[in-house]
């Protein structure tokens, strides 16, 4: 009898250890979960805005409308990030060609990097 109460206890403190495992496991996955989800938003919202510079900025034969500099303005702050607002800012001020092509390069290239990193 005693040799069945020791046994039950062990098989006890292997289930309570298995579920804390187990739950340490799942609080931590989530975790993960989490963190992907908000870099999968992050990467949505740097991809919109993108794709809204290119079709209304690089291939637009005309000159942008307030309604779409504003459009961009607002998916730029979207993202919450104000490396890229303040390079946006900086692109949208340049005064001459080789200023707007240089501020350009800087605000994909830090787009890219939110992407890719």
């Amino acid at each position: 009898m005693n040799r069945l109460k020791v046994l039950i206890v062990i098989l006890f403190i292997v289930l309570v250890i298995g579920n804390v495992f187990f739950a340490v496991k799942y609080f931590i996955n989530e975790r993960e979960i989490q963190a992907m989800e908000q870099k999968q938003q992050i990467n949505s919202s740097v991809l919109y805005f993108t794709q809204l510079f290119v079709d209304k900025v690089l291939r637009g034969n005309k000159e942008i409308s307030f309604e779409d500099r504003l459009q961009l303005e607002n998916s730029i702050r979207a993202l919450k990030d104000k490396e890229a607002f303040d390079s946006w800012e900086k692109f949208t001020k340049a005064k001459d060609q080789d200023e707007i092509q240089s501020d350009f390069y800087d605000l994909f290239s830090l787009l890219l990097g939110r992407i890719k990193g």
